[in-house]
């Protein structure tokens, strides 16, 4: 994949390191980083929490933040982010929290994903509609997404 080639380049420039905090995706931002050979070098772990719960025990989400806003929410979003820029000691950290379908409802329809980048510049967030593609696409869309959030956090660096 080249979007990771390119943040292997762009973070390996930068001396920079990079983790995700993933929960539609499932790890597939950390698979596709790790696809590239050399990716050790900017990449050490990243973290799959798929439930409420993981969210809490390891990136440190608030119960308060779930509740008031709910996992698919760019509050929860960027708490991810920074739990997980934290934990992994890393330089850039993106999560994505979203529904991939098939569902979802009047308020949180499917394809609805939201993002966050954290820094030690500072976390930014964004929520993007895919609509209803499919499952697979959606998550496809959200993994490459994410993979330009952070070529975009390193070029600000």
């Amino acid at each position: 994949m080249s979007l990771a080639r390119d943040l292997l380049a762009a973070a390996r420039a930068a001396g920079a390191t990079v983790t995700c905090a993933e929960s539609c995706t499932g790890g597939m931002v950390a698979a596709a980083i790790t696809d590239v050979a050399g990716s050790s070098e900017i990449f050490e772990r990243g973290f799959v929490t798929y439930s409420n719960l993981a969210k809490q025990e390891m990136l440190g989400v608030r119960a308060a933040t779930l509740e008031a806003h709910g996992a698919v929410s760019e509050e929860v979003a960027r708490e991810m982010a920074e739990g997980a820029l934290g934990a992994a000691r890393a330089d850039a950290a993106v999560a994505i929290s979203g529904i991939a379908g098939p569902g979802g409802s009047e308020f949180k329809p499917e394809g609805r994903v939201c993002f966050a980048l954290a820094s030690a510049r500072g976390t930014t967030s964004e929520t993007i509609d895919y609509g209803a593609p499919g499952r697979a696409e959606v998550r496809r869309a959200a993994r490459d997404h994410a993979l330009h959030l952070l070529l975009q956090g390193l070029a600000a660096t």
